[in-house]
């Protein structure tokens, strides 16, 4: 009897709930099953994040809110903020996790790190002006960062006129500096993660030779690269694996790709142009 009490309360059939009534278009169906399945985390993510995990464009999330009576999806994330479960975990039993689940919570800890050091939007603020104000906008990552940085130079360049990636060292690194620098970038974003290669030093140090703004994402204020940066904002990593979790750094990158979206003032229309370029050519399975 509980149970199906719990059940008729839980985060999914409240969702379930907000979605009834409402004439959905085939892509919107999808983002509300996808919402359904992962209820708990959803009322956390951005537009972009809740895109990607369903696999349609960032126009068609704030579409999605439009049609069920919000301004836009801010507010359908607040809404859905105010509804979801008080609970979290690391409650009581924590203490009887298992060494994966404690892998887990420490990752989980390490995001509401994150949220609190996002109190302040002040340095991720202008860290996205200064990433939009660069054209080229080079995106620097390597070996256990490349994944960080080719995520972020895939998203911004949907909303960035020109995002080049750099995940591969070598010699000719400090090249592609240069020519990021001569075609007129003003600014270097870099992920930059432990274990920290050498070569993401000496081409941090580089760049700012070359005359270029450095703005970092590391595991610590206090990594080798910090004093080769001019702005560096950290997001802790997990260490309870066997190789270190980094969701609070992709998190952060996410955040500051949201940042940077908001400083150029063409972002929205490029992302519908894309959209409308992906449906002509039936990029993806609605």
């Amino acid at each position: 009897m509980s149970d199906k009490s719990d059940r008729g309360d839980s985060p999914a059939a409240r969702l379930q709930k907000l979605f009834e009534g409402h004439r959905l278009t085939p892509t919107q169906r999808r983002i509300a099953h996808c919402m359904v399945r992962g209820a708990a985390e959803v009322p956390f993510l951005s537009s972009v994040e809740l895109a990607e995990l369903a696999g349609v464009s960032q126009p068609s999330v704030t579409r999605f809110a439009v049609a069920l009576g919000f301004d836009g999806y801010p507010a359908l994330r607040r809404h859905l903020r105010e509804v979801a479960p008080a609970g979290r975990p690391g409650g009581p039993g924590s203490d009887s996790y298992n060494s994966y689940q404690q892998a887990v919570q420490a990752e989980i800890d390490n995001l509401r790190h994150l949220s609190a050091m996002l109190a302040d939007p002040g340095p991720v603020e202008e860290a996205g002006r200064v990433l939009a104000g660069s054209v080229p906008l080079p995106v620097l990552g390597l070996r256990a960062a490349s994944s960080q940085a080719r995520g972020f130079a895939y998203f911004a360049g949907k909303v960035h006129p020109d995002v080049r990636l750099l995940d591969e060292g070598g010699s000719m690194l400090a090249d592609r500096i240069d020519a990021a620098a001569a075609s007129g970038a003003s600014a270097l974003l870099c992920f930059a993660l432990p274990r920290h290669p050498r070569e993401v030093v000496a081409a941090l140090e580089y760049a700012r030779t070359a005359g270029l703004t450095v703005v970092t994402v590391a595991d610590s204020a206090f990594a080798p690269v910090a004093r080769h940066s001019d702005l560096l904002i950290p997001a802790p990593v997990g260490t309870g694996l066997a190789f270190d979790t980094a969701c609070a750094p992709m998190l952060l990158g996410r955040v500051l790709l949201e940042s940077m979206a908001d400083a150029l003032p063409d972002a929205q229309a490029r992302l519908e142009a894309f959209d409308a370029k992906a449906a002509a050519r039936s990029l993806f399975v609605e």
